[in-house]
């Protein structure tokens, strides 16, 4: 239950993040730190879904799953915090942070695939 209400949670943050880009930001950002905030945006959402997905695999594997939710939320807030902060800021020393959260969801995706094909799915 815990992974289906942070992945609705983050779902809701997602959208209102891709509005605020969409709107609040359109006139604020040049077009290169606009298009960074708006691929936050899309991961936390593409990740909220994954979150939900952990949920579905936890209610048959599981604590199991568990890890991969814990990756998948590390990377949303590692990845897409960081361009978010990066779009906001303009301090281009905070894209260092993004490749960990890349990092997390690539793990979280491999432990995802593991648990799922471990249990026949």
């Amino acid at each position: 239950m815990f992974w289906a209400a942070a992945g609705a949670i983050n779902a809701f943050l997602a959208v209102a993040c891709g509005a605020f880009g969409a709107h609040a930001l359109k006139r604020r950002l040049d077009g290169e730190r606009l298009a960074v905030f708006e691929t936050g945006a899309r991961y936390q959402m593409y990740h909220s879904l994954a979150l939900i997905a952990v949920s579905w695999l936890g209610a048959t594997r599981g604590q199991a799953a568990d890890t991969a939710g814990a990756l998948f939320l590390a990377g949303i807030v590692f990845f897409s915090g960081s361009l978010y902060a990066l779009a906001l800021s303009g301090v281009r020393k905070l894209g260092a942070i993004t490749p960990l959260g890349g990092l997390c969801f690539l793990l979280g995706w491999t432990d995802f695939a593991w648990i799922a094909m471990s249990a026949g799915l």
